[in-house]
Order: C-alpha cells, then structure tokens, then sequence
C-alpha cells in the first residue's frame, strides 16, 4: 500500500454501480479524465461496492487498479499481499490477499434468508435461488459477469415485492435476527453488522498512521453509500438515472452534489475537488 505513494495526501473511496459505472452499460468512459488525474497523482482509489470479491477482481483489471478494495458492502476488506500494513487483528490471508473480514459468511446469512422465504414465500427472490441467466436479465451484466455476481461471500441481494407494511414486517424480522438490510440501485441486501462506512474507517485508519494529514473522499449515488459518505471529509453523491439524487440522503456536513449522472457527475466533481487541493 504504502510503498507506491510516498507522500499520499487524499485517498478516494467509490463505489461502482449508478456512480463510477454507468448505472445501464457499465462504462467508465465518461470518467477517464479524472482517472487519469488520480493514477496520474498516485492518490489510493478504493473500490467500496456491493459487487463480490470475483467481480471487483474483473474491474480492477479494467480500471488497471491494484489498491486495496472493499467488497459487498464493507462485508471484507482486501489488501494485496504486498502491502505493508500494521500488525491488525483477525487478519487473514487467503486468495493472494490480506483479509479483514467484517461481515457474515454467506452460508450462515442464506440459513437467516430462509426463514424470511418462509415468512414471505414468493414475495422475496435472492441471488441464491436465481440462475445466472436470470440474474444478467435482471442486472444488464454479461452471463460472465453474472457468474461472478453470484459468488457471493457476504451478502444476499434480493428483490421484494411485499407492500408497504409487509416492509415493515421484513425489516422488524431482519433487526430481530440481529442483521442489516440496505438497499442498492437494483436490489435489497441482507447482510451482518457490516457496512461500507465501517470499512472505510479502518482502510482511512491505517493510511493515517502513516500519514496523518490524510484527507478522505468518498462518491456514491445510493442509499448503501449513506455510512460511507457520513464518515469522510469530502462526501460526494453523483445524480442517479433520470437527473435527481437519492432523496434518503442528507443532512451530510460538507455534501457535495455532483453536476452529472454516474460517471460523468464522478469525473467533474473529482476534477473540481483535486483542482482546489492543488
């Protein structure tokens, strides 16, 4: 980690999905510039998502990164072997990587998302119980993109079609199981204790032992991105689909509303922030 930016002054948190990918096709292009800005500068880009380990695996290739990333809501954060870090507890070392794990695992959660199937039969359909095809269907991904979107180690994403109090009665069930529900661009997930703004401190955490004048920014568009865009110093909410922002989030100290949807607003709103920091 430490060993490519020597004097890292800002480390930038994203998420992918409706924010720096294009909420339909997927594209980056839109954001190029400003990526080029950032490995141009050597600041850390962290990938914060919902995606699974495998896919962040495919857009890292893609968006040649090689930092450390956060998968499924902040359910692991995955540092290269190759990155010094402090001596940290509950670090784990596994597929290349060094593993802080936060969140469930996934067959314990799928034993949870049963008894919620049995409450609401039909009305709720997880990943779990959707074949690939059916999940690119849902999702726009490619058949191969959605293979790895269901390697699932932390979360279940689902769809619900309950009506407005068979909501309340899913979440009163969720928090009486002791676990979380959030909700992305296209699904709800279930997941542990876990969440995006936990992993960020803890990456933030250690990149401030080191340099403790570290400044963070973070950019999301969805209500998943609420706790990470609460724990930065510079919050930016891009525009979803259609032009607005997600209404669920605000009352941020410092918020900024980007001028654009998904990567376009990431592009102009990062131009204009690492602009005024120099």
């Amino acid at each position: 980690m430490y060993q490519k930016t020597k004097k890292p002054q800002i480390i930038i948190f994203t998420d992918l999905d409706g924010t720096l990918l294009d909420y339909q096709n997927y594209s980056f292009d839109a954001a190029q510039k400003a990526l080029k800005k950032i490995k141009d500068s050597q600041i850390p880009l962290i990938i914060c998502t919902s995606k699974t380990r495998a896919e962040i695996e495919l857009w890292r290739k893609r968006l040649n990164n090689n930092d450390a990333f956060i998968s499924e809501n902040g359910g692991a954060i995955f540092f290269p072997k190759m990155d010094i870090l402090p001596n940290l507890p509950k670090v784990i070392e596994k597929n290349g990587y060094k593993i802080i794990e936060l969140g469930i695992h996934y067959s314990e959660l799928l034993i949870m998302f049963r008894r919620l199937k049995d409450i609401f039969g039909k009305k709720i359909r997880g990943f779990s119980e959707m074949e690939v095809d059916e999940i690119a269907h849902l999702t726009g991904l490619s058949r191969d993109e959605a293979e790895l979107a269901k390697r699932r180690e932390y979360t279940e994403p689902f769809l619900f079609t309950g009506n407005e109090n068979e909501m309340k009665i899913l979440e009163k069930n969720i928090d009486r199981m002791k676990l979380k529900l959030t909700q992305g661009g296209r699904f709800f997930h279930l997941l542990g204790d876990n969440d995006k703004g936990k992993a960020l401190i803890i990456v933030s955490e250690i990149y401030k032992k080191k340099f403790p004048q570290l400044k963070t920014i973070a950019l999301g568009d969805s209500y998943n991105d609420l706790p990470m865009l609460q724990k930065v110093d510079i919050p930016i909410l891009v525009q979803k689909i259609g032009g607005g922002f997600d209404e669920r989030i605000k009352n941020i100290p410092n918020l900024i509303r980007a001028s654009g949807i998904g990567p376009e607003g990431w592009n102009k709103a990062l131009l204009e922030v690492l602009e005024m920091r120099g």
